[in-house]
């Protein structure tokens, strides 16, 4: 690979992505899965960018209902995303507004593109893998996670994470997420993992 290493795997899996078929309707559906400070978030738009302008990206952290929503949001994204998208027609979203506590009330309309990003925790769980046409599980050392999110959040989540790393360690431990993903990626090193290796 050559470049910024993120960049560089993110057009490898590009390429990847466009040999394969489409298993969502007539949508590729990408997801980017991974534990908090993992680099999901960040890694989701360079990867979006090397699939191809317009490219949408569906932030699960835009789903949840609130911090006790980690796992429980997916029949809301099932109804206003992926649903619609498996037949065809637009799907479409409000976003979560951690700040106020509650769904703002304009809509976000996601096209059915021929790739669609799913990037956020449990974006790749048993449920929709089926229908993934590939899936990324990114990684990292906790310590590296930890640091990450408290420079990202200025330690002002760090009660709120602490459960929530429970939550996603219980989530993954039981879905076997990286064990069945199509590749995981240690964001430290951004080399690529055998899929089930412990990190």
């Amino acid at each position: 690979m050559t470049g910024p290493p993120d960049i560089a795997m993110a057009d490898e899996i590009a390429r990847e992505v466009w040999a394969r078929s489409p298993r969502l309707g007539d949508t590729r559906l990408v997801a980017v899965d991974g534990p908090s400070g993992a680099g999901k978030t960040s890694f989701a738009v360079p990867l979006a960018e090397a699939i191809g302008p317009g490219t949408p990206v569906v932030h699960t952290d835009d789903l949840l209902d609130g911090w006790a929503d980690q796992v429980t949001f997916w029949p809301r994204l099932e109804r206003w995303v992926l649903a619609p998208l498996r037949e065809g027609r637009p799907g479409r979203y409000r976003r979560y507004d951690w700040e106020a506590g509650r769904f703002g009330p304009e809509w976000t309309e996601v096209a059915p593109a021929p790739v669609v990003v799913l990037e956020g925790v449990t974006a790749a769980r048993a449920v929709i893998r089926p229908e993934l046409t590939f899936s990324v599980f990114l990684t990292a050392p906790l310590t590296e996670r930890i640091r990450r999110t408290d420079r990202r959040d200025g330690g002002t989540l760090s009660a709120y994470l602490v459960a929530w790393r429970r939550g996603e360690e219980a989530h993954f431990a039981a879905d076997a997420t990286a064990h069945h993903a199509d590749v995981v990626v240690d964001t430290t090193t951004w080399a690529m993992v055998t899929p089930g290796t412990p990190t």
